[in-house]
């Protein structure tokens, strides 16, 4: 078995038709058809099915397929550490933040890192919930940070930031009325929330609160950004929430917060890391990361 088997496994397995497939890898389609044959002749199992309907990965080929891109990751991320090392850096940890939803202590950490650990290089990736947790459990992301615990099994959660959440309205809302907003009022309009296919579901416990409050709340959009849920909010298509923290920094005079009428009803922003002791050539500067983090948390 040779790369260019796996390489040709893989362009055939998200293409799922041979002639686009071999234009990619720039041959013809019967070396390719040729190299899959042989790859599946060398496992004793068959990878596609192939029909007058098309082609499909086998559920052998399925399972192949994520251990072959998991092997191409770790290829890939050996080279870029070879080039981070010949460039003068010890290493390189590779962050995952929330699409859309970086929160702004992340930036004075960064630049505390910078100062105080100038030879590691940090990259910083946007990614959402699952491809942060598939990054996490292949080795493409060293740590990632999120906003909720629901991230299954091998992927540890640690509250890294914990924070008021509060309501955010437009500037002429009739919410503004209340000092502290009830949730028996707050549930008469309509809510924009952060989409739970990008971000999980990242405060149960409000969801609680919404669920059990006079009336039944209807979200009347769901949001991939910070930005989108303000815009909606300043146009008055809903009632949003947001980390009190993170909204202090936008800067929208045509979006006012309010506390919730509740106790206890907090944001909280998690630093997700694999579960697994395993010496990795980042370990070391990943264990002076996650010393400085918490010593940031500390102060």
């Amino acid at each position: 078995m040779e790369l260019r088997h796996l390489r040709c496994f893989a362009v055939l397995a998200e293409e799922l038709h041979f002639t686009r497939a071999a234009e990619r890898l720039h041959i013809e389609q019967s070396p390719l058809s040729r190299t899959i044959k042989e790859l599946e002749d060398e496992l004793g199992a068959l990878l596609f099915d192939r029909d007058r309907r098309g082609t499909r990965l086998t559920q052998a080929g399925a399972v192949y397929l994520q251990d072959v891109l998991r092997l191409f990751s770790t290829l890939e991320l050996a080279r870029e550490n070879v080039k981070a090392v010949s460039s003068g850096y010890q290493g390189i940890l590779r962050i995952a933040v929330p699409c859309g939803c970086i929160d702004p202590r992340l930036s004075g950490f960064l630049a505390r890192c910078r100062e105080e650990d100038p030879e590691v290089e940090i990259r910083l990736t946007e990614a959402t919930l699952a491809e942060q947790v598939r990054g996490l459990r292949s080795g493409s992301f060293n740590v990632g940070f999120a906003h909720t615990t629901d991230v299954g099994d091998g992927i540890v959660a640690e509250p890294i930031w914990i924070d008021p959440l509060v309501v955010a309205v437009s500037a002429r809302h009739p919410l503004l009325v209340h000092k502290q907003v009830p949730l028996e009022e707050l549930v008469r309009y309509p809510l924009v929330m952060a989409d739970p296919r990008l971000f999980g579901r990242s405060n149960c416990e409000l969801d609680r609160l919404l669920h059990t409050a006079t009336g039944k709340p209807g979200a009347v959009e769901h949001v991939a950004s910070m930005d989108m849920m303000l815009t909606l909010v300043a146009a008055g298509y809903g009632v949003g929430f947001a980390n009190a923290a993170r909204i202090r920094v936008c800067h929208r005079p045509d979006v006012v917060t309010r506390p919730l009428a509740a106790q206890n009803v907090t944001h909280t922003t998690y630093l997700l890391r694999p579960d697994s002791g395993a010496d990795t050539p980042c370990a070391i500067p990943l264990d002076r990361f996650m010393a400085r983090l918490h010593a940031q948390i500390d102060e």
